[in-house]
């Protein structure tokens, strides 16, 4: 393991995430300064077993750091899970010549990127998801971009809810995370939010509505976090609760596209370029987040998902903000 690293891949894997093009070019320019050879690996792990491999230099990454998705593409691959995928991954990037990977990815990608380190090839991870519920980092790539898409929608939909005097349901994505759902229900003024690591009732939210329109409101928006409950259940619920009209959204997978934010091109920008640095010192197996607004590295052995709501402002939408 201490041999020197003369050429490195390059892999986005599972969800993609806005800010993913930006790490991959602070990766590619920062390993060329170091005079490191860089192998882009399209289709994460999947490609790794099907030797997807493409030489990758400076030119070949510029005007990409505006573009949402990922240049390299990405999948999802049982195979690579098993012994044998394993194993010929291994083999794989060995014959290629390659000495260790940049993995980026949500926690499933670290739990590849770990798997590889255990077995020889040397690797260090970046944390893209927009569920943002990785532990080790306090915010994620993707997710400043995929917050202000939703933002973007509630405040649409908010206007449509005004002149209607309607209540609206919009679900919006985080798997087992309610971060999404809190701080878009935050930002958004919303009236109500349901996610996943609260209890929740329909006859709270049917009163919450109620008291809101004896108190003069126009509109009702609730942000439903996918992992909580569907929409389209949410507001038939409301319906027989309330008697009252509602509609819902979907926001769906438009709030993984779009042009990254600065801050996301900004933290794919540092966290390829570190990532890089760490390969450099031979200080790998880590992921590189970002703590108290500092990098931060953890063992890649370690990382699992963790919830990074905030409770007490969860209480505060529930009870004062929506008044």
């Amino acid at each position: 393991m201490s041999r020197k690293i003369l050429k490195i891949g390059v892999l986005t894997s599972g969800g993609d995430a806005p800010g993913m093009n930006a790490a991959i070019r602070a990766v590619v320019r920062t390993a060329t300064y170091h005079q490191l050879e860089v192998i882009g690996i399209r289709r994460g792990f999947k490609g790794i077993l099907e030797q997807d491999f493409i030489s990758l230099k400076p030119r070949d990454v510029g005007n990409i750091i505006q573009r949402g998705g990922t240049m390299l593409l990405t999948a999802r691959s049982e195979d690579f899970k098993t012994p044998k995928g394993l194993k010929q991954a291994v083999c794989n990037l060995e014959s290629a010549g390659i000495d260790a990977v940049i993995v980026i990815g949500g926690d499933g990608s670290m739990h590849g990127a770990a798997a590889l380190e255990a077995r020889s090839i040397r690797a260090v991870g970046i944390p893209a998801t927009i569920d943002n519920d990785i532990q080790g980092t306090e915010i994620c790539l993707g997710v400043d971009t995929c917050l202000n898409t939703i933002i973007n929608a509630v405040d649409k939909l908010r206007d449509t809810a005004l002149s209607h005097e309607r209540i609206f349901v919009i679900e919006v994505m985080g798997n087992g995370s309610g971060y999404l759902a809190i701080e878009g229900a935050i930002a958004a003024g919303a009236e109500s939010v349901i996610i996943p690591e609260m209890k929740w009732s329909i006859a709270d939210i049917g009163n919450r509505v109620a008291r809101g329109y004896q108190k003069g409101k126009k509109s009702h928006i609730i942000l439903v976090s996918e992992g909580a409950a569907k929409a389209d259940d949410v507001a038939k619920a409301i319906i027989k609760e309330t008697g009252m009209e509602v509609r819902i959204t979907v926001l769906g997978h438009v709030q993984r596209g779009g042009s990254p934010t600065v801050r996301d091109r900004n933290l794919g920008t540092r966290f390829g370029y570190e990532a890089v640095n760490c390969l450099v010192k031979n200080d790998t197996g880590n992921m590189v987040g970002i703590l108290n607004n500092r990098l931060s590295y953890s063992p890649l052995s370690e990382i699992t998902t963790s919830s990074q709501i905030d409770k007490k402002m969860y209480q505060a939408i529930q009870n004062i903000l929506s008044v």
